[in-house]
């Protein structure tokens, strides 16, 4: 009975998009055909690559949409030469200038009583970032995973607003200690986050010179692969082997009840680095490759952009060895894969069925890929990682470990009914602070913390929910030093971490990690649920890091400055040129 509910809420909203945005969508739109999507069982090929030069990349995207022969809304961010939602590679240090346009129809009104919990959001021009009035058509970018200023024009989504037909610049100058990895863009619109990340409106971000922290990576071939969902066509009813929501790998689709898998060629006994987001805006991922039915070992290099080992005061990457990779919604993981023997006649890359709780969704075991040794060889598909070229660089989380925090806080995950007497009422979803009253997500709300730059502190964060939830922090990353009170030996720095549900009795399920404040990064930001159904129905909520005495005193030049007035007003003043131009964590038995 439960399982229903909270999926007819979704359904009814994937309704409204799919029949609104048919009838929006320009007459340019239905001609060319936006967002194109390959067939299902089609070779996996690598998404297009800009690179940044000079410490400069700068790009220019449309917003667009259209509804595929299945009735799904699909989103993608394009090019002007008509490329989608390409993999972006900058350096330490580099600035990303984004010269944005929201294509969709202006012809959209706003939502009204028939919104989502904040979906219509007023306020002062001093209050916002971009339009001032939220309406079905609004879109901004979240930067996921980076450690970069959540102030306006930057990775700030609370207030950042641009609606149909509207022109938006970003600027995000990447920390030059931020770590060489993998991390990934996509819309963060409260009420709205969950269908446009649906429609597959993501890419990757490179942090470039992973090879010069852990060599072992050094002129592998590298795949990168976003996994995203969507809806199952004909909304079938979740359970067994039928899915609460299809995946696809680069666009293309694993589709119910099929389940036909990508192709993904590899030379004979090569090793290639694989650096897997798992995009998808509600599925849980459990990655393993299989030869003939056997789990094969999987050398992981980096979690969530940090390269495993390097923040430990060496700087010198490591690697661990696991036979599967437990991705939270929105994680990353970066890992390298040995292409089967001769001998081998079944070779499959897979996620492992999720027990996600006795309300959560139905995230049942299927193949992503099927790995092939013959045929053609794609070397034009997958890039070579260059050689080592120097030394790693500087570590941002140095010392956190044996850092003394100088905060412990609780938190914890719930939901309740909309209607307690009416089961198929909408959920409302709740992160709270122990002891404060669950409030949903609303950009005007007071912020939930307020902290200090230069802060360490504690969180244990519990589930008391009958789900699975996916704990995302933004601008920062944070240590993971238990679960379920029982100390981990080698916690890693992440931005993503999963709570596994509660059952009814027993003590919740938990995890205490060391958040670390002590970078640049000040101003309002967000942490939340990254299952974006439960995050758009009021799973989030605003930290404020307050500047310490020091930042106020002497604030260095270029670092950003807290107030959303002072970073808009010197937008103002940019030079005409530049215009528009899991986490791995313990599986649950």
């Amino acid at each position: 009975m439960f399982l229903v509910k909270p999926r007819l809420a979704r359904f009814a909203l994937f309704g409204w998009f799919a029949w609104g945005f048919l009838l929006l969508l320009p007459v340019r739109a239905l001609a060319q055909q936006p967002c194109p999507r390959f067939p299902a069982g089609s070779t996996l090929t690598a998404p297009p690559d800009l690179f940044s030069d000079g410490g400069v990349l700068t790009v220019s995207f449309t917003y667009e949409t259209r509804v595929d022969q299945n009735g799904n809304t699909l989103f993608c961010f394009v090019t002007d030469d008509g490329t989608q939602n390409p993999t972006l590679h900058v350096r330490p240090g580099d600035l990303l200038v984004i010269n944005f346009k929201n294509g969709l129809s202006a012809s959209a009104a706003p939502r009204g009583k028939h919104a989502m919990p904040d979906m219509v959001v007023s306020g002062s021009p001093s209050d916002t970032c971009g339009a001032v009035t939220m309406t079905s058509t609004s879109v901004n970018i979240h930067y996921h995973g980076t450690n970069t200023s959540p102030t306006c024009h930057s990775d700030e989504v609370i207030h950042t607003l641009v609606n149909a037909g509207e022109s938006f610049q970003y600027r995000v100058q990447f920390p030059s200690d931020e770590p060489p990895g993998l991390y990934w863009y996509h819309p963060h619109v409260h009420g709205i986050a969950e269908p446009a990340v649906q429609g597959g409106a993501s890419g990757a971000i490179v942090v470039e010179g992973i090879e010069n922290v852990n060599p072992a990576v050094a002129g592998l071939r590298e795949r990168v692969m976003l996994i995203r969902d969507n809806n199952v066509p004909g909304n079938p009813t979740p359970g067994g082997a039928v899915p609460s929501w299809d995946i696809s790998v680069n666009y293309i689709p694993i589709p119910y009840p099929t389940f036909t898998p990508a192709v993904i060629p590899m030379r004979r006994g090569e090793q290639q680095f694989w650096r897997v987001v798992n995009a998808t805006a509600d599925t849980i991922l459990d990655l393993q490759v299989q030869y003939d039915g056997v789990p094969q070992p999987l050398q992981v290099i980096g979690l969530d952009g940090v390269p495993v080992g390097s923040q430990d005061g060496a700087g010198k990457g490591k690697l661990f060895t696991a036979t599967d990779i437990l991705l939270a919604t929105a994680a990353r993981a970066e890992f390298i894969v040995t292409a089967p023997g001769p001998g081998v006649k079944h070779a499959t890359f897979l996620t492992l069925n999720i027990d996600t709780g006795p309300i959560g969704d139905n995230d049942p075991q299927r193949p992503i890929g099927t790995i092939t040794t013959s045929g053609h060889d794609d070397r034009a598909a997958a890039r070579t990682l260059p050689a080592k070229s120097g030394p790693p660089g500087p570590q941002r989380f140095a010392g956190l470990r044996d850092a003394h925090p100088t905060v412990q806080r609780t938190l914890y995950f719930s939901e309740v009914l909309s209607d307690p007497n009416n089961p198929l009422s909408p959920t409302n979803f709740f992160i709270t602070v122990d002891g404060a009253t669950p409030t949903l997500f609303s950009a005007s709300n007071p912020p939930a913390i307020v902290t200090t730059q230069g802060s360490v502190e504690d969180w244990t964060i519990q589930n008391r929910a009958g789900e699975n939830h996916e704990f995302h922090m933004h601008q920062i990353h944070f240590l993971q030093l238990e679960q379920n009170g029982v100390p981990v030996a080698n916690g890693q720095y992440l931005d993503m971490i999963q709570l596994p549900y509660w059952t009814g009795s027993g003590p919740y399920p938990s995890v205490k990690v060391r958040m670390d404040f002590r970078g640049p990064d000040i101003g309002d930001f967000v942490y939340h649920c990254h299952i974006l159904g439960h995050e758009d129905n009021g799973m989030m909520a605003i930290i404020r890091v307050k500047p310490s005495d020091d930042a106020r005193n002497n604030h260095a030049p270029g670092q950003p400055q807290p107030s959303k007035a002072a970073a808009t007003a010197a937008a103002a003043k940019l030079p005409p040129g530049d215009l528009p131009a899991k986490a791995l964590q313990p599986r649950q038995e």
